[in-house]
């Protein structure tokens, strides 16, 4: 068995996913969710509470590997600052928790292993809530964590370091 953890990145909100399966079968979604911070705190103290968040989940799911999207920025440079910060936490943490490197995944990318690189977030949900089954699926970031985990189970690598 192995276990994937999948994580779409921000400051703000950080989605993330566990799925568990063996190799050639499709994996079962173990849980998701959205780690948040609040926009009124400080971007250190956001960093704090990713970092202590992120340390929590990865003790609970002990996942094997870690599949991440990378971030793309057209002219959000304010909001880029932010979420490359909060980037590099979660490397940090990832490596000094688990001993790993994640795997990036370019959005595009994920988006098509599941169908066509340009999906919405409700287009994503609607495909996912297929694969597995769900009688609902959220639309927010932990979406894209599940596609992310799932892209990365299925042996998706796009070699960014």
């Amino acid at each position: 068995m192995t276990r994937w953890l999948g994580l779409d990145p921000g400051l703000a909100r950080i989605g993330w996913a566990v799925l568990e399966g063996e190799s050639g079968q499709a994996p079962q979604l173990l849980d998701y969710g959205v780690i948040e911070t609040e926009k009124n705190l400080t971007t250190p103290a956001r960093l704090l509470e990713i970092e202590q968040d992120l340390s929590y989940l990865l003790a609970e799911f002990k996942p094997d590997d870690i599949a991440i999207e990378m971030p793309f920025f057209n002219r959000q440079i304010k909001a880029a600052g932010g979420v490359l910060q909060a980037l590099g936490v979660i490397n940090l943490v990832i490596y000094r928790d688990l001993g790993k490197v994640p795997i990036f995944l370019h959005q595009a990318s994920w988006k098509c292993h599941l169908g066509h690189g340009r999906a919405s977030k409700q287009e994503v949900a609607a495909m996912l809530q297929q694969f597995f089954v769900l009688d609902t699926a959220a639309i927010d970031d932990s979406v894209d964590a599940i596609g992310i985990a799932l892209a990365g189970f299925q042996g998706l690598r796009n070699d960014i370091t």
